[in-house]
């Protein structure tokens, strides 16, 4: 079929679904017009002239340029603003964008349905008057036929930092007006943590509510930092930063005298100018080490007992197993450093140590990205509670500093303007890590979390915001599972792998092409974000997208409530502000903060100290859990019998694999150069490529005894898949351990050379869940082997950042 021939079939398939969903409306008699558009109220700025706007790497001021492009320039306020502004510009690349609405071509010819030519196909494109109503007839099979738990909903919220174009919350509230979907909960970045923390301090407080920066820069005495802090990291925040202080603040603790010990296998994972001892273990065992320290702090009684009996629930049961009186062995140094590789006289040493200052206990989220994920954190939380100064001004653990720019910065005591999602009257759901298990084992079970969920049968997938190509692992079994349902429906601004395995792709618009308001509790500033440039192509936002199908469906009114885009925002605001407490509600109206472009928030609090509330009276003001106390035992978990998460932390090996074939650990962790997958074809994403493609970093003897050399082309193996990636030789990692950060766009374009030739750690990476506790991604950790690639030479072309090709 030619183009011309498949658009006149989309065409005629539409004219008949539009006819239908016309007869509806005029049945039900009451719904509004679709949604009108973006109004053009950019339009008030002089062209040229720099307008504010925001992102989850800072907030900024954008011109356009016919000849120049778009010219970012970082807030003149921010003391360290991020390098990842460099990549903007990108987002207005057209030969990455989706510029027309796109239907897969076998999907179109031979209707919905499983197709293992999902992710391979060609594609035709449409206009929007065909693929609106097409869409919505889908929608009203798939409901007809299957019920709404036959649809997912699939967001992860990136896409924007504004409170309104929240793709998440945009999809979410539009499934919601058509009776529900199932849903995913937790994240991959804290899929362990906020499962775990629910049992043992019975909320995320140690997430949402950390001691903030500046008591850790005034009284912490020695920073034991399990995962470091990563500069690069810090960077970022969701919801936005008008402000960096993270790497200031702990250069005020280094100034002050604090001491920082870094436990990490890679030395960069803290700051050089903090001046850190390094202690590199094997990859995975910190809980190992953990235990060993809490072992000497027991078994020489350096250790708080007071506080372990008044503040903890199991502590005598923790303490058994620690010094191996449950019949397990006892967990000294010793029997540490045959795991971990940490001398065992280091480890008495440092335990010895702990005690002598006021000492944070800081846990990265990379800790719990990995097999058996709670049982470091849960750990970790026991030291601290040995060590008797949780609640104390500099003392006890936090989880996530310098995993965002907003951990440890302060909070404000109250929402920012938020869209409503609506209610979800389907009660199925997942953890997000298990989407490929749920597209592909309909009826199937999981355990998670006390519970056993059954699987539905998923038929209608509709993605906006988010790129599970990206996040999740084993990409190849993922795309597998994406061949299974019926229909896939993608919003995308670009083409990346997620768009090219949907049957038919919607090409959405990136924040620079849409207003906003921007903001996050940590921050202190309401960005109101202007629209910088027009839509590229057609592309719409996804109120737009969503409010169109709405109306063609019939919940059009119930979706819109008659307001466009402008309107929404200006009823966020004045709605927000209206119901604030008159200590911290704005003095600006909408206009005036619009014209103003930012205002300041009032009432964030610097100063905080976790559980100093709990510590003053903990009968007073007892933690939400069973006992009311930090669960070093939790019976509610020990109930579930998973003997891959036992009632108390333990360690537990991670996984089997095979050493002898893959003698690398490869540790996968966020890049440097770009916040997840975003903007992976900006410029400095793209300087950081070796070889056009992404670098694996090797230790200088690993790289020796395989023959590479720096810029070579190396291929990665595991037992999961392959990739090829540019070879960096560093002596910044422990002999043994190869670092390949995630985001690389996928792209499996020649699958008789590796699984990914970009150079996405996710084509090697196990599917397979932390625990049947959490049920967490694993994607940190996985074992490889690298080589000299031997193949056809050059090495294939990286497609990842092109459009695919036409019908």
């Amino acid at each position: 079929m030619t183009e011309s021939a498949a658009e006149s079939a989309a065409e005629s398939a539409a004219e008949s679904a539009a006819e239908s969903a016309a007869e509806r409306a005029a049945e039900k008699g009451t719904e509004s017009p679709p949604y009108s558009g973006h109004g053009g109220h950019s339009a008030s700025l002089a062209p040229g002239a720099p307008r504010p706007h925001s992102s989850h790497w800072g907030a900024f001021t954008a011109t356009t340029h016919p000849d120049r492009g778009l010219e970012v320039t970082a807030d003149p306020g921010d003391p360290d603003p991020s390098p990842l502004q460099r990549n903007l510009p990108a987002a207005l690349d057209p030969r990455s964008r989706v510029l027309r609405p796109h239907i897969r071509r076998g999907w179109l010819e031979r209707g919905p349905g499983p197709d293992p030519a999902r992710g391979a196909d060609t594609y035709v494109p449409v206009s929007w008057d065909t693929v609106i109503p097409l869409l919505a007839r889908e929608f009203e099979r798939v409901r007809a036929e299957h019920g709404n738990r036959a649809v997912f909903g699939g967001s992860y919220g990136w896409g924007s930092a504004g409170r309104f174009h929240h793709a998440q919350s945009q999809i979410h509230r539009f499934l919601n007006c058509l009776g529900g979907y199932t849903r995913s909960v937790n994240t991959y970045s804290l899929g362990a943590s906020r499962t775990l923390l629910r049992h043992v301090v019975g909320d995320d407080a140690p997430i949402s509510t950390p001691t903030t920066f500046p008591v850790l820069a005034e009284h912490t005495g020695l920073f034991l930092c399990f995962g470091g802090m990563p500069a690069k990291n810090s960077q970022v925040s969701a919801g936005g930063i008008s402000r960096h202080h993270t790497a200031a603040a702990l250069r005020a603790a280094r100034a002050r005298g604090a001491r920082f010990v870094l436990v990490s296998p890679l030395r960069d994972d803290l700051a050089d100018e903090l001046d850190a001892e390094w202690l590199a273990p094997v990859p995975g065992t910190d809980t190992a080490l953990m235990l060993a320290l809490a072992h000497v702090l027991i078994d020489e009684g350096r250790y708080d007992e007071a506080f372990c009996h008044r503040y903890c629930e199991g502590f005598d049961t923790f303490r058994r197993h620690v010094l191996g009186h449950d019949g397990s062995a006892a967990k000294t140094p010793r029997w540490a450093e045959e795991i971990c590789g940490i001398p065992a006289a280091r480890i008495a040493a440092l335990a010895r140590e702990l005690p002598r200052h006021r000492t944070m206990i800081s846990l990265s989220w990379s800790l719990q990205r990995a097999h058996r994920g709670e049982q470091p954190l849960w750990a970790g939380i026991a030291l601290a509670c040995l060590l008797g100064q949780i609640g104390l001004p500099g003392g006890g653990f936090g989880h996530g500093y310098g995993a965002t720019a907003g951990i440890g910065a302060g909070s404000l005591p109250y929402k920012l303007p938020t869209l409503s999602q609506g209610t979800n009257p389907v009660a199925d759901f997942i953890p997000v890590a298990r989407i490929a298990d749920l597209l592909l084992h309909p009826g199937g079970t999981c355990d998670y979390d006390g519970q056993r969920l059954v699987y539905p049968d998923i038929r209608l997938v509709h993605w906006a915001g988010g790129n599970p190509f990206h996040h999740h692992q084993d990409l190849a079994r993922l795309r597998r599972a994406f061949t299974r349902p019926d229909t896939v429906v993608v919003h995308e601004p670009h083409w990346t792998a997620t768009a090219r395995h949907a049957d038919i792709v919607l090409p959405a618009t990136t924040t620079l092409e849409r207003e906003d308001i921007g903001g996050a509790k940590e921050d202190a500033a309401l960005i109101a974000m202007h629209r910088i440039a027009e839509p590229v192509g057609e592309a719409r936002d996804d109120y737009r997208i969503l409010g169109d199908l709405a109306h063609e469906l019939g919940v059009g009114a119930a979706f819109s409530e008659g307001r466009d885009e402008r309107a929404w925002l200006e009823h966020l605001y004045e709605s927000w502000r209206a119901g604030l407490d008159p200590r911290y509600a704005p003095r600006e109206d909408f206009a005036a903060f619009w014209g103003a472009g930012r205002i300041a928030l009032r009432g964030r609090r610097e100063r905080h100290t976790l559980y100093a509330d709990f510590r003053a009276d903990p009968d007073a003001r007892p933690l939400p859990t069973p006992s009311g106390r930090i669960e070093l035992y939790s019976r509610t978990i020990a109930s579930y019998g998973y003997d891959d998460c036992p009632g108390h932390p333990t360690w537990l090996p991670p996984a089997p694999e095979d050493g002898a074939a893959y003698p690398l650990h490869l540790i996968a962790n966020n890049p440097a150069a770009r916040l997840h997958s975003q903007l992976d074809h900006g410029a400095l994403s793209a300087a950081s490529k070796v070889a056009g493609r992404e670098p694996v970093r090797l230790h200088p003897a690993d790289a020796a005894a395989r023959g590479l050399r720096p810029g070579d082309v190396a291929r990665v193996r595991s037992a999961v898949g392959s990739l090829l990636a540019g070879v960096v030789i560093s002596d910044a990692l422990r002999p043994g351990v190869a670092q390949l950060a995630t985001g690389a766009w996928f792209d499996p374009s020649a699958p008789e050379v590796a699984t990914c030739v970009h150079g996405n750690p996710n084509a090697l990476t196990r599917d397979t869940g932390t625990s049947r506790l959490a049920q967490g991604c694993t994607g940190q950790l996985t074992r490889v082997e690298v080589e000299p690639y031997d193949g056809p030479a050059p090495p294939p072309p990286v497609h990842a950042h092109l459009p695919p090709p036409g019908p």
